[in-house]
């Protein structure tokens, strides 16, 4: 497990964030009880397949997926706090209020699932070059 912190810009109006990149044996490890798939984002950056999971002892941790082109196996993945896990959810659900209000326009302005897209693309940058 490699941590990082990612530090956005001042407009995006998020805090910093300390983030886990885990490898395929502390995956395993964590999902030991069970996942629960939440949803998922589709980006130029990749799809982005949010879940929760309990070890064997019942302990949680809130994850991140990320899958690049056609590939089977993920490419990433992160574990957050709640705290931090909670944001993208609210930016996900906030989403599709926003594409109700919007779905008659033909041109989709900056909404919610573009500013969680923009999230993911500073934590990946961020932990590239981590090696798990």
């Amino acid at each position: 497990m490699e941590s990082f912190v990612v530090g956005f810009h001042q407009e995006d109006n998020v805090d910093s964030m300390q983030i886990q990149k885990i490898n395929q044996e502390e995956f395993n490890k964590a999902t030991e009880g069970g996942t629960r798939h939440l949803f998922e984002v589709d980006t130029n950056i990749g799809l982005f397949v949010f879940f929760d999971a309990a070890d064997i002892d019942g302990n949680l941790s809130y994850m991140v997926l990320q899958y690049e082109d056609d590939n089977e196996d993920p490419v990433g993945c992160y574990s957050f706090q709640l705290k931090d896990f909670y944001e993208f959810m609210a930016l996900f659900l906030n989403d599709l209020e926003f594409d109700q209000e919007t779905e008659e326009e033909e041109d989709q302005e900056y909404g919610p699932i573009h500013h969680l897209a923009h999230l993911l693309f500073h934590i990946v940058e961020a932990g590239k070059d981590l090696k798990v």
